[in-house]
């Protein structure tokens, strides 16, 4: 197999993706020039070299901020077949996710009969969701296909094939909203398009449920954290710095209270869609204002209560191992976000402050270090997540539908 490299193309290019397209495309779907420099200049054309030649270019066209249209995948005859039109489109798919703003709309429309162009599309995630009465062909159609940018399911109960020869069938089937060709198959020797039904789901009603959620959890978190802080209070051995620390919790959950009503409030809006951004700041700062510090108190509390220096290392190590156990698990806010070895590093401290501050308490040992060091922490994870990092992870995988088990 030969080795071929990617990268974006430049208007240096120009002269030879011309060229590759007259090799490998029909001149009608191909295209324009001035198309295909506009395209460049936006970053919009991927190319792949073997040698120092150019033997594949993946293209497409921006005609609004809000959708992307596939213009054209090709690559030089002799390497077809090795997965480096797969591979083009992949790349050109990522770098459209990665443009700035609302990820837009990647769509392609491509003849109801070049089934290579289908089997690619249907391989790289996209899904055919209309039919286009747009051939050039003789009563001829064309599907309309895009790339699915969030997770939606099917009903595996309500699919069926059509064969290709079939068009009559196929513009039938597609009609409905809910239905949408997901694959290309062999069906008595000819081929056949899979068809699917998706289950509509409300993005109002499940986005209300998730504010509601965070809602009732902040709220959850902040009743344990003022009682927890009313003890400390009444208890005259209570460290000054973990008063403060527990009341800089109360004050953050609150916080976190109030963006979570603001979700709520831009969910009623729908203006701005901005309400997965806000519920990230929500999810932060619940997590490492209410949550954490008010879990690492806890030994601090008990050591208070009890007086039993063995028994509060007991339940700080186990405090510890639990912490670790859930920040690498795939319910910790952080596995939402990029790690970096700041972050680990963080991670570890965290992970290891109830262990540290019991150790601090049972030896009598000034506390304020650890509080500060505790607080700084978290509060250098709250800006990494809120600041230094993109929007909370969906599902990573290309094809963004499931079956619904």
């Amino acid at each position: 197999m030969s080795a071929w490299s990617i990268r974006n193309a430049d208007a240096g290019d120009l002269p030879r993706i011309a060229d590759l397209l007259a090799r490998t495309c029909d001149t009608r779907s191909a295209p324009s020039p001035a198309v295909l420099a506009e395209s460049t200049a936006r970053e919009l054309v991927r190319v792949a070299e073997s040698n120092g030649e150019l033997v594949g270019c993946a293209a497409a066209e921006m005609p609004s901020p809000g959708h992307v249209r596939l213009s054209v995948v090709a690559v030089r005859e002799d390497l077809r077949g090795q997965g480096l039109a797969l591979r083009l489109l992949d790349e050109l798919s990522k770098v459209i996710s990665d443009l700035p703003g609302p990820t837009p709309l990647l769509s392609a429309v491509v003849e109801a009969t070049d089934v290579s162009a289908s089997g690619l599309l249907l391989k790289s995630g996209f899904i055919g969701t209309r039919v286009m009465r747009t051939s050039r062909q003789p009563n001829g159609v064309c599907l309309h296909f895009q790339l699915k940018s969030r997770v939606e399911y099917v009903d595996p109960d309500a699919r069926f094939l059509i064969p290709l020869s079939a068009q009559d069938q196929l513009v039938e089937s597609l009609a409905p909203q809910e239905q949408a060709v997901t694959s290309l198959v062999s069906l008595g020797g000819e081929p056949a398009f899979e068809i699917t039904r998706f289950e509509q789901d409300d993005p109002a009603t499940l986005q209300s449920g998730e504010a509601a959620a965070g809602i009732a959890f902040s709220g959850a978190i902040l009743a344990a954290i003022t009682f927890l802080l009313g003890f400390a209070f009444t208890s005259s051995r209570f460290p000054d710095d973990v008063r403060l620390l527990l009341i800089g919790s109360t004050f953050t959950t609150v916080l976190s209270l109030i963006v979570y009503a603001s979700a709520s409030g831009e969910l009623a809006r729908i203006r701005s869609n901005s309400f997965g951004r806000i519920m990230k700041y929500g999810n932060v700062l619940s997590e490492y204002g209410g949550v954490l510090p008010f879990v690492i108190s806890l030994p601090v509390t008990y050591a208070q209560a009890s007086g039993d220096p063995r028994t509060t290392m007991v339940l700080a190590a186990l405090l510890s191992v639990g912490i670790a156990w859930y920040e690498r698990s795939e319910f910790s806010i952080a596995r939402r976000f990029e790690k970096s070895l700041a972050d680990i590093a963080l991670t570890a401290f965290t992970a290891a402050s109830p262990l540290i501050g019991a150790a601090v308490i049972a030896t009598k040992t000034t506390s304020w270090p650890w509080t500060v060091s505790l607080a700084a922490t978290l509060a250098a994870r709250t800006w990494l997540y809120l600041f230094r990092r993109g929007a909370e992870a969906g599902t990573s995988a290309r094809r963004q539908w499931q079956i619904r088990e």
